[in-house]
């Protein structure tokens, strides 16, 4: 009980500012249909229960799973068998990400399960470099930009429409199935080490598994061409009473029942390797079985209530205020402040950001601290969307933007600790989740469908990429500040010990 009221003051605190937000904004600057209204307060209830019961669910059966799984493999001295789990793993519980089927339902370039295929190669496959990499000990810079520099150059082959899309897909991959598990992963595959640098090679992984979707579905493009189709805005539902509000999030194909069977499908490759597992390895115990058992319950009612609050009640909402304030001339540069204060806040909403602090600051043993963590990616998410924004205004091509913004990271990770590099480059993808795909993306959809000249598929896609990687810049620029300080602390100690000496009197 002790552990559900905590649970729940964390998501009230996260939810709570997002809503006062909304709130303002429709008695003031974006006046939308009640019904609307009403839908987003349900909405955000669902998101508050939603995130707190999959925040306990995940921390007993996704985390000691993905930990008894990176244990297990890194015991066998071949190689061949935990490559391979490693990329079947990447590949199904990418096919199973909610957030990825979200993003592929909004981008008609592209046939949905060709992305979604492309997007699960991609992941498998570096998921099984993650692996190589922890074991060989690389350090992740020396694979991080090499792989970038190719992404850069990719770039410039690619359609321009199809640029936003790559970006966005390495963001959304790394979801609220996704991310508790791979962390895991990489801490029970660096608890097998001993060595001063594993607790630093716990992180990164996630950091490898958004990079496979940006290459892949780059390289489709280039091959495929340039493509014609535009993304069109879904006018949300007209909803005119509390009830007919109430009632949509029970509707069929948009409600409870899309995404019970959607997080059940997401779950059958989870369960299903945790049976097989269980049955070759026999790692847990009967008590943690049924422990386990319990937890992948809690985590399944919860992403079901996390997604259909989300996707029902803010995804509208984010529209429609959107569009209200994009269609007063006078008000649109509004956009950029009010876009930076909802990215502010809509981050610590993600689910996924609550396991990631968690496991920072377990792993460093309270040296970096959540607080600390959840201002860098606050920080970072504000200023990508208010960039976001300015994008939406004057059409600005992205691909200027994302090489300036990660070479600058990939620039200082040659100066700070490696722990901050991995951490940096994982909460990229943490804090890409289905917040910014079912609040900020449709919030820029909405801004960009009424702005003379607006393509959506150019200028409002790359929002969730832009999310994604403005956090590696915040958090380095933490690491770098932290290590200055410690230098300077370091200097004064050591130069206090030489006075002291200087000051000591010796006698024969």
């Amino acid at each position: 009980m002790r552990l559900l009221n905590a649970s729940l003051s964390e998501s009230l605190k996260s939810v709570l500012p997002i809503c006062a937000i909304v709130l303002v904004l429709c008695v003031s600057l974006s006046p939308i249909n009640s019904g609307i209204l009403v839908m987003f307060m349900f909405g955000a209830l669902l998101l508050i229960f939603g995130m707190s019961i999959f925040t306990i669910g995940s921390n007993v059966s996704m985390q000691p799973l993905g930990e008894g799984v990176g244990l297990q493999i890194s015991k066998s001295k071949r190689w061949i068998l935990p490559v391979l789990v490693c990329f079947v793993v990447g590949v199904l519980i990418t096919i199973a990400e909610p957030d990825l089927q979200v993003l592929a339902e909004k981008v008609p370039s592209i046939e949905n399960m060709v992305l979604i295929l492309l997007v699960a190669l991609g992941v498998g496959v570096f998921l099984a470099l993650a692996f190589i990499r922890t074991r060989k000990k690389i350090p992740l810079a020396y694979l991080l930009v090499p792989l970038y520099l190719v992404i850069l150059v990719l770039m410039f082959f690619a359609p321009d429409d199809f640029v936003p899309t790559a970006f966005d897909s390495g963001g959304v991959t790394t979801g609220p199935i996704t991310v508790p598990f791979i962390m895991a992963l990489g801490a029970g595959l660096a608890l097998t080490r001993k060595d001063k640098h594993s607790a630093e090679d716990s992180f990164g992984i996630v950091a490898l598994c958004s990079v496979g979707p940006i290459l892949s579905v780059l390289i489709l493009s280039i091959i495929k061409g340039p493509s014609a189709d535009s993304a069109p805005p879904v006018d949300p539902s007209d909803v005119a009473t509390t009830k007919e509000a109430f009632m949509a999030f029970f509707d069929a194909e948009n409600g409870f029942p899309k995404y019970i069977h959607e997080v059940l499908i997401a779950f059958l490759p989870l369960v299903f390797m945790f049976v097989i597992f269980q049955v070759i390895f026999k790692r847990f115990n009967k008590h943690e079985v049924l422990r386990i058992c319990i937890g992948f319950m809690y985590t399944y009612v919860g992403l079901v209530l996390f997604l259909t609050g989300a996707n029902v009640g803010f995804m509208p909402a984010g529209q429609l205020i959107g569009k209200e304030l994009a269609s007063n001339e006078t008000m649109r540069w509004l956009l950029v402040p009010i876009g930076m204060l909802l990215g502010y806040f809509v981050v610590s909403a993600e689910p996924a950001v609550h396991t990631l602090k968690k496991q920072v600051e377990e792993v460093t043993n309270g040296a970096i601290s959540q607080k600390s963590i959840g201002i860098a990616l606050s920080v970072g998410v504000a200023a990508s969307v208010g960039i976001s924004m300015v994008r939406v205004l004057t059409g600005m091509p992205i691909w200027p933007v994302l090489i300036v913004g990660y070479i600058i990271p990939l620039v200082i990770t040659f100066f700070v600790p490696p722990i901050y590099t991995g951490i940096a480059f994982d909460s990229g993808g943490v804090a890409s989740g289905p917040m910014a795909t079912t609040f900020i993306l449709p919030f820029a959809i909405g801004a960009c469908s009424v702005i003379p000249g607006g393509n959506i598929l150019t200028d409002a896609f790359g929002i969730v990429a832009m999310i994604a990687m403005t956090p590696l810049i915040t958090i380095q620029v933490l690491g770098l500040i932290g290590k200055i300080k410690q230098d300077r602390r370091l200097q004064r100690i050591h130069s206090e010990i030489d006075s002291i000496e200087d000051g000591i009197v010796y006698y024969d």
